[in-house]
């Protein structure tokens, strides 16, 4: 398995909590570096944030162009079909930054998993398929790929997990939004439910409301 190449973005050269951050289909993990300064965490945490690279590849619903991606996509339909294999493969490549950053002293519930877009769909495998209790997971713009993954054994089941939308997000439709949600409460998750005023992306309020979660799942 190849080794992601990463980028590292630490507030003190001693942390001690990390955030891994996934990027969307055809992005870069340089996309988020810009907004870190608007989570506006608090001051006492010490937080390493990571930005993985998703390899180059064919995307199907992209008429096959080469760019950097999680898995395939095959029908951008409502219910979405990717290579799940694809899929667990980043998922395992994120399991792998996981035990990096406790190979250096982090305890795992001092980390937290995040993805934007399709970054949010192995962030969700990932977060549920570890052996680790993390400190919690923030899913945006995104939606469930696979649900069976609640079905596999973990330690994920009182993970907090923030699920942030667009309500005009015109690339993942908001009722996938409000359907990984409603799995997560099903499976038992203690699960924070946000919507915005935007399209596919970011804005100011929802990245203060991520700041704020972090601080507080951080600081636990």
């Amino acid at each position: 398995m190849n080794t992601l190449a990463i980028l590292e973005i630490p507030s003190a050269a001693n942390y001690t909590h990390c955030v891994i951050w996934l990027h969307g289909l055809g992005a870069s993990n340089r996309d988020f570096i810009d907004t870190l300064p608007y989570l506006k965490l608090p001051s006492h945490l010490a937080v390493n944030f990571i930005f993985p690279q998703a390899p180059s590849i064919p995307v199907t619903i992209n008429q096959g162009y080469i760019m950097p991606a999680w898995y395939d996509i095959l029908d951008i339909k409502i219910e979405r079909t990717v290579d799940q294999k694809q899929l667990i493969v980043s998922a395992e490549q994120i399991h792998r930054i996981i035990e990096q950053q406790i190979n250096k002293g982090i305890k795992p519930e001092h980390i937290v998993l995040a993805g934007f877009s399709q970054g949010g769909a192995v962030a969700i495998q990932a977060a549920l398929s570890s052996p680790h209790r993390l400190a919690g997971l923030a899913v945006l713009s995104s939606y469930l790929a696979i649900p069976e993954v609640f079905k596999r054994p973990a330690n994920a089941a009182k993970v907090p997990v923030l699920i942030q939308h667009g309500n005009q997000d015109e690339v993942v439709p908001l009722a996938l939004g409000e359907r990984a949600a409603t799995e997560f409460r099903h499976h038992g998750f203690n699960v924070q439910w946000q919507t915005f005023n935007m399209g596919h992306q970011v804005n100011l309020a929802s990245l203060a409301a991520l700041g704020e979660w972090l601080g507080r799942v951080l600081s636990t």
